[in-house]
């Protein structure tokens, strides 16, 4: 990855950008692809749709979704403890001890989650086998009181954690909720890829930097209805098994630096399936193969199901540690998954026919 696509994944992730407050990631993305597209626009839900190449017959969707899981203000004690509900799926082992963050109206204000010491819990057995319920969790930003803590912080401020992106060894890095922000970067990188290569794409590209997806591919949803594509691709992460503990034979084989994964299955397109894999081994662009034997839950299982229907497939950066600050992925794997769409947008045909053969 050049020093400029960094860059720009460092600025994705570090952003502020949970369920319903993606406008930071918004922002970064549409200001990325503008130079590669046709046309960038938004929609009612915040969707970013970055157009290449309008005027042709076929439509394409590449679908990143750029929200992450986080956390809300839900209640603030007479003593100005914040209390807080979740924005998708957290683990909340995960959450205590972290530092956090709290988006307010034009600040950002920095608290803890913190927990009874170790020592005194050691005298309450019980209480220190337990896993914690979310609503037994706080956060702490030093405030003398309610009022106090009403100065800088409301009921309804979104909370992330602070985590920022930094590189591991063997091209590994590490981050907050490259769930999957990593996609809309993959998504972004494509159009700069086509925009630049010397084949031009023969379709009409439709990259969208989807939102609310943790909470039921919303963005998807509604984007895919109004672009009405004929194929969409939905880049995700997907589970790496390449760890202690994980039991291969519920996800597969999969491993960070063996290139992205391609997924097979009912929600899956076999035509635009095949045309995945094809491109893949006539460019050597590594890849790995996955079985979903239903719905996935990505932008791909809302994508399929528009209007009169949309030929879909999946393609996903292989990922350790989904929905906790240290998700890990490898920047050749995202690399590799930019390669994969481009040369897969390129391989299609003006008038192509997704429909499966009897």
């Amino acid at each position: 990855m050049d020093a400029e696509s960094l860059e720009f994944l460092r600025a994705v992730i570090d952003a502020p950008s949970p369920s319903g407050l993606e406008q930071p990631v918004r922002r970064i993305i549409a200001e990325w692809i503008k130079p590669f597209c046709d046309e960038v626009r938004h929609d009612v839900m915040g969707n970013v749709i970055g157009v290449l190449n309008p005027g042709a017959k076929t439509r394409v969707m590449l679908a990143g979704h750029c929200d992450e899981v986080g956390m809300m203000i839900t209640n603030i004690t007479d003593k100005g403890y914040i209390y807080f509900a979740s924005i998708g799926g957290l683990d909340t082992t995960i959450l205590i001890g972290q530092r956090v963050w709290i988006h307010g109206a034009g600040r950002d204000v920095q608290g803890v989650i913190g927990r009874k010491p170790i020592h005194l819990l050691r005298r309450e057995k019980e209480e220190a086998e337990k896993v914690p319920k979310l609503e037994d969790l706080w956060i702490d930003i030093g405030a003398g009181d309610k009022k106090d803590a009403e100065k800088v912080v409301a009921v309804g401020d979104y909370v992330t954690i602070d985590a920022d992106l930094r590189k591991l060894r063997n091209n590994i890095v590490v981050g907050r909720g490259f769930d999957a922000r990593v996609g809309a970067v993959a998504v972004a990188q494509t159009v700069r890829l086509l925009s630049k290569g010397k084949k031009k794409p023969q379709v009409a590209v439709y990259a969208v930097a989807t939102t609310q997806e943790e909470l039921g591919m919303r963005g998807a949803k509604v984007s895919a209805y109004g672009i009405n594509p004929h194929a969409g691709i939905a880049v995700e992460v997907g589970f790496a098994s390449d760890y202690p503990s994980i039991n291969k034979n519920l996800v597969g084989d999969i491993a960070l630096g063996r290139g992205p994964i391609i997924a097979k299955g009912p929600n899956i397109n076999p035509v635009l399936g095949q045309l995945l894999v094809r491109p893949a081994k006539a460019r050597k662009i590594p890849y790995q193969i996955e079985g979903e034997p239903g719905a996935t839950g990505t932008d791909a299982n809302v994508i399929q199901m528009t209007q009169a229907g949309v030929a879909t497939a999946l393609g996903s950066v292989p990922n350790r540690y989904m929905h906790s600050p240290v998700e890990l992925v490898s920047l050749s794997d995202l690399d590799n998954t930019s390669k994969l769409l481009a040369a897969t947008v390129q391989a299609m045909k003006p008038s192509e026919d997704f429909t499966p053969s009897l």
